[in-house]
């Protein structure tokens, strides 16, 4: 039942709690979409359930008290009330499986049978494979513990990485510098980090290097000590590949590694080291294993379907239907390379 209640802003200026334009006031807000904050003057109209309605006042209160310690407060100062555990939504919420509040009070919780082994297997292993088809949020999942682990600091940095390998396509040429050539290939993690950071606080750690993302070659000859690091799509590394990452594990360190056998994008699929890799170390104490199949699949629901559906091809078949693609993508490459030194003679 949503109730209605104003609050009063009492003996100090309503600016300086809202912010320059209301902006400390719309990150406030930003922790608690179900809510309904409207302000006039020195009040403030909330509209939504008994228990955001208790946590906004608590909220609220606490950053008084803190503008009355400092001249003036910013939504950097909102983010930190939230960082504190009287505050964090986590210890509000009785599902053991809720791994992390995200940006707008978004509640990333293990939602399938597979992401919630992932989430047990994680507090008694410090190497876990998730391997399965896309969509059942393997690398969302290890994405959520790796930001909970910063969150809590349990681990001084977080990196993510994976091969720059090219799904079936030739990119060519991309212009720009480094980061902007690798970009691409990193984006699906940029996407997942957005979704749990606020944007500028995740810009803000990238810049201190607390969260770095980076493609696997720059993994060699480091050694990651107190770090949480991610392997995605790690079906397209060879076995020395494997073995290079693997090894790179440090004092305190967290590692997991995703990847799906069916989706691989070497030129010769036998290369993949990523199956041979588990068998060889599954049976290491400190190691785990997490199969997901397209039951855990959480996209539209169409994708678990045409999982399936390619699933029932013959493996020789599409390997064929795979060589056929990336020859005529090579063959349309050449040819727009021919049609462009024609046109530059």
């Amino acid at each position: 039942m949503n109730l209605d209640k104003t609050i009063e802003l009492q003996e100090i200026d309503p600016i300086s709690i809202y912010g320059v334009n209301n902006r400390n006031l719309e990150r406030l807000e930003g922790y608690f979409p179900k809510l309904k904050v409207i302000a006039r003057g020195n009040e403030l109209r909330l509209h939504g359930n008994a228990s955001d309605i208790q946590r906004f006042e608590q909220a609220l209160q606490s950053l008084i008290a803190l503008r009355r310690r400092k001249s003036h407060l910013t939504p950097a100062d909102v983010e930190q009330l939230f960082e504190e555990k009287e505050f964090r939504s986590e210890e509000n919420n009785t599902d053991p499986y809720t791994i992390v509040y995200g940006n707008e009070g978004r509640i990333i919780t293990a939602r399938t049978p597979s992401q919630k082994k992932l989430v047990d297997l994680y507090a008694k292993n410090d190497l876990l494979f998730a391997i399965g088809p896309a969509g059942s949020g393997k690398t969302y999942t290890a994405i959520a513990l790796a930001v909970k682990a910063l969150k809590n600091r349990e681990v001084k940095k977080l990196i993510l990485t994976r091969p720059a390998v090219e799904a079936g396509e030739r990119l060519g040429f991309l212009p720009g510098d480094m980061k902007e050539k690798l970009d691409p290939y990193l984006q699906p993690l940029y996407d997942a980090l957005h979704d749990m950071i606020h944007p500028k606080k995740l810009q803000a750690l990238m810049e201190e290097g607390i969260i770095q993302i980076a493609p696997l070659a720059y993994m060699r000859g480091r050694t990651l000590d107190s770090a949480f690091v991610i392997l995605d799509e790690a079906q397209n590394t060879s076995l020395s590949q494997l073995k290079m990452f693997l090894t790179r594990m440090g004092c305190h360190a967290k590692f997991i590694v995703t990847g799906d056998a069916t989706q691989i994008d070497l030129p010769n699929k036998q290369d993949s080291g990523l199956l041979r890799g588990i068998e060889l170390v599954r049976n290491i104490p400190g190691v785990g294993v997490v199969e997901f199949t397209t039951g855990d699949i959480v996209r539209h629901p169409l994708v678990s379907k045409i999982v399936k559906a390619f699933d029932q091809l013959p493996t020789a078949t599409r390997t064929t239907a795979a060589k056929a693609s990336s020859s005529k993508a090579a063959t349309k490459t050449s040819e727009a390379s021919s049609e462009a030194s024609t046109t530059m003679v």
